[in-house]
């Protein structure tokens, strides 16, 4: 099924952690809408932008996926508003979220995880930026790109 011209929903569904452990990863209505919505607001104007395909490292996550990998309680990607990407194509995470951050696609969240970049949607888009940095503690948040 496809969300948009250079989405489809199986890029947002695909996990082996869900095919491993027989976890159905089918996205609610709700969620299915909110995915289109991500692909059409966010995601298809970052393509744009870096001129390459982006390849979906993570997207919706049904709340067993999400218990099984570890995600946080409230993750945007169990209602379909977020996901992973990375664009080898273009360049590095860091280069690509400091492309986005200069211009005006309207995000609520984009996160520089280091090796990808976490970006969400809201019906009031924030444009909070923050870097991961994964501490031996945990990870811990930091404002803007660093």
């Amino acid at each position: 099924m496809k969300l948009t011209p250079h989405f489809s929903l199986s890029e947002f569904t695909l996990s082996q952690t869900a095919i491993r452990r027989g976890i159905n990863n089918e996205p609610t209505v709700e969620a299915l809408s909110n995915l289109k919505a991500l692909c059409i607001h966010v995601l298809e104007p970052v393509r744009s932008l870096l001129g390459h395909p982006l390849f979906i490292t993570s997207g919706y996550r049904s709340p067993a996926l999400n218990g099984a990998i570890g995600g946080s309680k409230h993750s945007a990607h169990c209602d379909g508003r977020a996901a992973d990407f990375v664009c080898p194509m273009f360049g590095s995470p860091r280069q690509i979220a400091e492309l986005i951050l200069a211009k005006e696609i309207e995000y609520d969240q984009m996160i520089y995880e280091g090796k990808w970049i976490h970006i969400a949607i809201a019906d009031r888009p924030r444009r909070e930026t923050l870097t991961a940095l994964f501490e031996p503690e945990g990870v811990v948040y930091r404002v803007g790109i660093v």
